[in-house]
C-alpha cells in the first residue's frame, strides 16, 4: 500500500511538473508572439515612416523619446503675428484634425502663455497677418495617453508646417507663399534642401504646385495626404509658421488694400529669390546682368489674356509699342504657355505690358532698368490697387513703373450676366445695379466680394493708344537700356564721428553756433554719388526743431540762435538723398 501510494505521489508530481512546464512554454510562446506582433507593428510603422522619407528612423527609439520626453516647443517673436515655433515631436491626429502637444516631466513650452495662447492664437500659419482662417494652435495631452492611442507614424524629416494662402492665384503664390517660405528656410539652418514642406490649409495641389516643389528636394505633403500614413503622425523636428518680412502688400481685410505700413524687404532680397528660382528652373536670363543683350535683341513683352480682362485691340497695341520704342514685341500667355517658359522670356524683356492681374507678379523676374506698364479698366483707379507698383518701387528693384487707366467708358465691355465671382451683377437688386452702372470710379473698399469692384475689374478694354503712349513718354524719360542698368547702392552711412559744437555771443541779441563733425567711418571705403548731412537744432524745452541739409562737415548758424540759451543738436549723414545713417549722440550746446 505504501509503495502504491508513493508511485501515485510521484505520478502526481510528474504531472504537475509537466503541466508547469507546458504552462511556462505556453506563456513564453504567448510573450514571444506578443513581442513578435509588437515588432511587426513597429516594423510596419517604420515602413510607413520610410514611405514619407528616405531618412532612416529607429522606430522604437523614437517612440521611447516621445513617451519619455514628450513634445518640446521654443518660439521666436513676441506676438502671434510674428511668431515662428520650433517643435520636437509635435503630433497630428488625422481623425480629429488637430495638432497635439504631449506633456511629460521633460517637455517644455516657451513662451508658456497659458490661456493667452488662445487670444487669438499661438501664431499665424500663413504670411497673411492676423487672418482668422490662418491661426495655429494645438491640443494638450499627457504622454501617458499614448498607451490608449493608435501607434504613431514618425516623420523623420525636418518639416516646415504652414498654410498656403491662395495657391490658385499667382500673386498669392509668390507674395504669400514662395518668398516667405524661401526666407524662412534661410532663417533656420536645418531647413535646408532636405526639409519637408507640409501644407495644412486643405487646398489641393493647384495649378502652380511645381513652383513649390522647387524649394525642397522632398515632395511637399498636403493635409489630405496625411490620412494615408496613419491616425497619429509625429514630426520629430518641425518649424511652424512663416516669416512675414518679405511681404509688401496687405489685401484689404481690415482697411482698404495698399502697401504695408512697415515694409521690411528690398529689391535686393526679391532679386536673390528670383535668381535662385531661375537657377532651379535651369533658366539663363536672356538679358540683364548675367548675359547682357545686344541692342537688336531688346524686346517688349505683352501679357495676353484669353478668358477675361482682355485687351480687345491687342494687335494694334503691339504694333504701336514696337514702333514707339523701335523694338520687336512678343506676347506671352499663362493659358497657353508654361510658367518657366514665360519667365525665360520676361527675364530678358525691356518692357512688360499687362492688364492689372496676378500675372504681373512675374515682373520680379525683369532685369534692372526694365519698364512695367500696368493697364487698368474703366472706373478702376490705379492709385487704389498698387501691389505691382509697390513691388517695382522697392529700393533695389530698379524698375520703372507706368500706370494707364481707361477713361472712356465706350472703350470697355462689361459682362453683367456673368456669375458674381466673374463680375456679374444680375443677382443684385435693380437699384444697386443702376448705382454701379452710373458710377465713374470704384470707391475704396474692403476685400473681397465688392460687386462694383468685380464688375469693373473683369471688363474687357480697348486701349486708347495715344493716351497710353503719352503716359509712357511722361514717365519714361529715357529708352530702357538693360546693358547700362546697374544695381543701385543700398549701403547706408554710419554715424558721423567726433561731432562737436562751439558757441559765441556777439551782442545781447545775437549769437552764433558752429557745429562740426568727421565723415562716417565706412564712407572712406565707398564710392557715393552724393553725400550730404542733416542737422537738427532744437532749443531746450521746446517741441519744435530746425532741420538743415548741408553739403559740408561744419557750419555756423546765426539765424534764430539766441544768446544764453541751451540748444540740442543732432547730426547724421545721407547717401544719394534717401539712404539715411543713424544720428550721432546728441550735442548739448550753450551760447
Amino acid at each position: 500500500m505504501r509503495a502504491a501510494s508513493c508511485r501515485m505521489n510521484v505520478a502526481a508530481i510528474l504531472n504537475g511538473l509537466l503541466v508547469s512546464v507546458v504552462a511556462a512554454l505556453l506563456w513564453k510562446y504567448v510573450r514571444l508572439s506578443e513581442h513578435a506582433a509588437v515588432l511587426e507593428e513597429e516594423l510596419q510603422l517604420t515602413r510607413q515612416s520610410q514611405e514619407l522619407s528616405q531618412a532612416r528612423i529607429d522606430y522604437h527609439t523614437a517612440l521611447l523619446a516621445l513617451q519619455e520626453y514628450g513634445t518640446r516647443m521654443v518660439c521666436t517673436g513676441k506676438m502671434h503675428t510674428d511668431r515662428i515655433c520650433r517643435f520636437d515631436y509635435l503630433c497630428y491626429c488625422t481623425e480629429a484634425e488637430e495638432f497635439v502637444f504631449f506633456h511629460s516631466n521633460s517637455s517644455f513650452m516657451l513662451p508658456n502663455l497659458g490661456p493667452r495662447r488662445f487670444q487669438p492664437a499661438l501664431l499665424d500659419l500663413s504670411s497673411v497677418e492676423d487672418h482668422n482662417t490662418q491661426y495655429f494652435n494645438f491640443l494638450e495631452l499627457p504622454a501617458a495617453a499614448l498607451k490608449f492611442m493608435p501607434k504613431p507614424v514618425f516623420v523623420p524629416d525636418v518639416a516646415l508646417i504652414l498654410n498656403r494662402f491662395n495657391p490658385d492665384n499667382l500673386m498669392h503664390v509668390f507674395h504669400d507663399d514662395l518668398l516667405p517660405i524661401f526666407y524662412t528656410m534661410q532663417q533656420y539652418s536645418d531647413l535646408d534642401d532636405e526639409a519637408r514642406l507640409v501644407f495644412m490649409e486643405g487646398w489641393s495641389e493647384g495649378a502652380h504646385f511645381d513652383l513649390y516643389r522647387l524649394l525642397s528636394s522632398k515632395q511637399p505633403l498636403l493635409k489630405e495626404q496625411l490620412r494615408n500614413f496613419g491616425k497619429l503622425m509625429c514630426f520629430t523636428k518641425s518649424y511652424v509658421g512663416l516669416s512675414k518680412m518679405t511681404t509688401w502688400y496687405q489685401y484689404g481685410f481690415v482697411q482698404p488694400q495698399g502697401p504695408k505700413a512697415n515694409i521690411l524687404v528690398s529689391g535686393n532680397e526679391i532679386r536673390q529669390f528670383s535668381s535662385s528660382l531661375m537657377e532651379k528652373l535651369n533658366i539663363t536670363t536672356l538679358g540683364g546682368e548675367e548675359s547682357p543683350v545686344e541692342e537688336k535683341d531688346e524686346y517688349i513683352v505683352v501679357f495676353s489674356r484669353s478668358i477675361n480682362r482682355l485687351i480687345l485691340n491687342e494687335a494694334e497695341l503691339i504694333l504701336a509699342l514696337a514702333q514707339e520704342f523701335q523694338m520687336r514685341a512678343v506676347t506671352v500667355s499663362l493659358e497657353e504657355q508654361t510658367f518657366p517658359s514665360i519667365v525665360k522670356v520676361i527675364s530678358g524683356a525691356s518692357i512688360l505690358v499687362s492688364m492689372h492681374g496676378a500675372q504681373l507678379v512675374s515682373s520680379l523676374f525683369l532685369s534692372r532698368g526694365a519698364i512695367v506698364v500696368e493697364l487698368f479698366p474703366y472706373a478702376v483707379n490705379p492709385e487704389q490697387y498698387t501691389p505691382y507698383k509697390t513691388l517695382a518701387s522697392l529700393p533695389g528693384m530698379d524698375l520703372q513703373y507706368v500706370a494707364w487707366r481707361n477713361m472712356v467708358e465706350e472703350n470697355s465691355v462689361a459682362y453683367p450676366e456673368r456669375p458674381w465671382e466673374q463680375g456679374g451683377i444680375a443677382h443684385l437688386d435693380k437699384e444697386e445695379q443702376d448705382h454701379i452702372l452710373a458710377s465713374k470710379e470704384v470707391p475704396r473698399h474692403l476685400c473681397c466680394r465688392n460687386p462694383e469692384w468685380l464688375y469693373r475689374i473683369y471688363q474687357d478694354t480697348i486701349v486708347d493708344i495715344p493716351s497710353l503712349l503719352e503716359a509712357l513718354r511722361a514717365t519714361v524719360k529715357t529708352k530702357p537700356n538693360l546693358k547700362k542698368a546697374k544695381p543701385a547702392s543700398t549701403v547706408h552711412p554710419g554715424q558721423v564721428r567726433e561731432p562737436q559744437c562751439q558757441t559765441s555771443v556777439q551782442a545781447t541779441n545775437e549769437a552764433k553756433l558752429t557745429v562740426s563733425w568727421q565723415i562716417p567711418w565706412n564712407l572712406k571705403y565707398l564710392k557715393v554719388r552724393e553725400v550730404k548731412y542733416e542737422v537738427w537744432i532744437q532749443e531746450q524745452g521746446e517741441n519744435t526743431y530746425m532741420p538743415y541739409i548741408l553739403p559740408h562737415q561744419n557750419y555756423t548758424f546765426s539765424e534764430n540762435i539766441k544768446p544764453f540759451t541751451t540748444y540740442l543738436v543732432w547730426v547724421r549723414c545721407i547717401f544719394n538723398k534717401n539712404l539715411l545713417g543713424p544720428f550721432a549722440d546728441v550735442l548739448t550746446c550753450r551760447t
